[in-house]
């Protein structure tokens, strides 16, 4: 790869890298530990292909793309269901976040199914539309539309009436 083509490279990763990593985290359920091997594994990825991407309009879209079919292939493997247990994972908390809420929020989107959990990272965290998750999944619209609506009465079912209690806050 040429030096220009790697500066610019350079440049989209450091730029896409904080994207990347926030979006890993909540399809990891908070893990930041997998969620950073998981954007080292996009960016590797996204570099091996750089050169070639000239025909993709949407590079950033495209990255999101692959961390998400990065995490569902990871998650197919019989060892990622291994989690340590009786300790909270480790969490990057901003001034202002409310650390309950965001608990709460990691630990519903744990009990989710992982591609349940991609949908609602993708449709609701990525604001993409219901076609743009299907491409991004490769899965049909009425599959992501069926997980939309799964995913969100799990939610339901498991905050109840807390996820009020924390927006009025």
């Amino acid at each position: 790869m040429s030096s220009s083509r790697a500066e610019e490279f350079r440049e989209f990763a450091s730029g896409r890298a904080g994207h990347l990593f926030r979006s890993a985290t909540l399809l990891t359920s908070g893990d930041v530990h997998l969620a950073e091997d998981l954007v080292q594994e996009t960016l590797g990825r996204m570099y091996a292909l750089w050169g070639r991407l000239s025909r993709i309009d949407n590079p950033a879209g495209y990255a999101q793309t692959v961390l998400v079919r990065t995490y569902l292939t990871h998650r197919r493997r019989r060892s990622a269901d291994e989690r340590p247990v009786g300790e909270l994972p480790d969490t990057v908390l901003h001034s202002g976040d409310d650390p309950a809420l965001r608990i709460a929020l990691l630990d519903a989107l744990a009990q989710l199914a992982p591609k349940d959990r991609a949908v609602v990272v993708l449709r609701y965290w990525e604001d993409r539309s219901i076609e743009e998750t299907a491409d991004a999944m490769n899965v049909s619209s009425a599959a992501v539309r069926t997980r939309s609506v799964r995913a969100l009465a799990r939610l339901r079912e498991q905050l109840g009436g807390s996820i009020a209690e924390f927006a009025a806050r």
